[in-house]
């Protein structure tokens, strides 16, 4: 299988923007943020998602509004317009309390999945260290 090439991490492969689209790790963060600021901006919490970001992948905006949408159309978060401030108006997210129930699970789904990718490790590892080195042939 040959290995993709990442645009944002080029000299650090692999990397798991080349592993391909966990996205769905973004929604976790999201409900974080909220839950440490109490509400936020979409803007703010963009400057803040990679630095909390669970894989090394880049966040890209859209991705970060796709995610605000869902949880709140699902009932996890809820947004108002701010007209308080000059400049144009800004939508405001704030957590609800389906939406600190929503993190209270995917903190136990992470510490599963946590659990057994370093099973996976481990064994890839015991694996790879088990596999006898072929010697060059003489030419």
């Amino acid at each position: 299988m040959p290995r993709r090439l990442c645009q944002h991490h080029p000299n650090s492969y692999p990397c798991t923007c080349a592993m391909g689209n966990l996205s769905r790790f973004v929604e976790p963060v999201v409900l974080l943020l909220l839950k440490k600021k109490g509400h936020s901006y979409g803007y703010d919490l963009a400057g803040e998602l990679q630095e909390h970001a669970l894989t090394d992948a880049v966040i890209e905006p859209a991705a970060l509004y796709r995610t605000l949408r869902l949880l709140e159309k699902n009932g996890n978060v809820t947004s108002e317009w701010n007209m308080e401030k000059e400049g144009p108006a800004r939508r405001v997210y704030k957590l609800t309390a389906a939406g600190e129930e929503h993190l209270e699970e995917w903190a136990v789904v992470l510490e599963h999945v946590s659990k057994s990718m370093a099973r996976f490790v481990n064994e890839a590892k015991r694996l790879q260290s088990s596999v006898p080195k072929t010697k060059k042939k003489a030419g």
